[in-house]
């Protein structure tokens, strides 16, 4: 078997090994891959494994050996699913192998707005605690999470596991998601539907798919009707935000902070309206990446092509 990864970068930039891959068949890695290298790279190959390369129509109708697709994540937006099937393609992807991760930036951005620690650690370096009367000092209000609410859109394994910490830290919660029955409670947590969730809850944290209906969940309607300085935490997809809105949001103070690891374009362009907004917090789409998510989704992908060389079916998305 011939297997061909497209773009390996980002899930091993060189502190792993595709050993495991190298057992299964001849294998080439590419770092990085560009839409007019795709058909060129992949023309002999029976499995491919992509993270974000694009595997379209034009593509799979390209690549005539083509057996199998690995997708190197969960998300699978990047590989035309029914057409594959229909080319009699496998696709499969790598569930669950970042959930912890997710959750850990996911407080991280809660937590740095609660303890403004960018801002004064920021603050502190550039010397103003130097120059301080004052033995305790701050830059910006400080706050405790404790009994607050957070309201969580999307119960998925992301968001039953943030709404397991969030209890822990004393929080309120409340939940949206289709498979939720508003007026029930989950362990603690209340379903509710969506405009009262938006309207009720201190901190707000996406963690559902991007679909039609949820593109642009966030807009200028639902934040006018956020409670005033209210935070939103989104890890999930970027365009789940219109970015324009709540840029204008935060400036108007009508949303109190913001922290994504997501944006609507990544890399973004320097006209995003988001990385000049004040209260604004971005890490660059890598709350995915930590050393050990990274190990699991290379063992998952392993054990995904591992099956279907033996004629099972593990992941398979198609």
């Amino acid at each position: 078997m011939k297997i061909v990864v497209l773009d390996a970068y980002t899930t091993n930039p060189g502190d792993l090994s595709w050993s495991a891959l190298e057992n299964l068949g001849s294998l080439t890695v590419y770092d990085r891959t560009s839409p007019d290298q795709t058909i060129a790279r992949s023309l002999e190959a029976n499995a491919v494994l992509t993270n974000k390369v694009v595997l379209d129509k034009r593509v799979i109708d390209a690549l005539p050996n083509l057996k199998y697709i690995g997708v190197l994540a969960t998300g699978t937006n990047v590989v035309d699913l029914p057409y594959a099937r229909s080319k009699g393609i496998v696709v499969t992807n790598a569930p669950s192998y970042s959930t912890e991760s997710v959750v850990q930036t996911t407080f991280a951005h809660i937590l740095n707005m609660a303890t403004q620690l960018v801002r004064n650690t920021t603050s502190t370096k550039s010397g103003d605690w130097v120059l301080s009367p004052d033995f305790s000092f701050s830059v910006g209000k400080l706050t405790e999470i404790w009994q607050k609410q957070l309201g969580i859109v999307g119960f998925g394994a992301i968001g039953r596991r943030v709404a397991q910490v969030a209890l822990a830290f004393g929080m309120k919660v409340v939940a949206y998601g289709p498979h939720l029955t508003v007026g029930q409670k989950y362990d603690g947590i209340t379903a509710v539907d969506l405009d009262e969730l938006f309207a009720t809850s201190d901190v707000i944290s996406l963690h559902c798919p991007l679909t039609e209906a949820t593109r642009s969940l966030v807009d200028a309607r639902r934040l006018a009707a956020v409670k005033r300085g209210a935070w939103l935490v989104n890890t999930g997809r970027g365009p789940l935000l219109d970015e324009q809105a709540v840029a204008d949001a935060l400036a108007s103070g009508q949303l109190g902070a913001l922290g994504v690891d997501v944006l609507s374009t990544e890399p973004p362009k320097d006209s995003n309206p988001l990385l000049r907004a004040p209260n604004c917090y971005i890490t660059p789409h890598n709350a995915w990446a930590s050393y050990e998510a990274r190990i699991r989704l290379i063992q998952i992908v392993v054990d995904n092509l591992k099956a279907f060389k033996e004629n099972r079916a593990l992941n398979v998305v198609n």
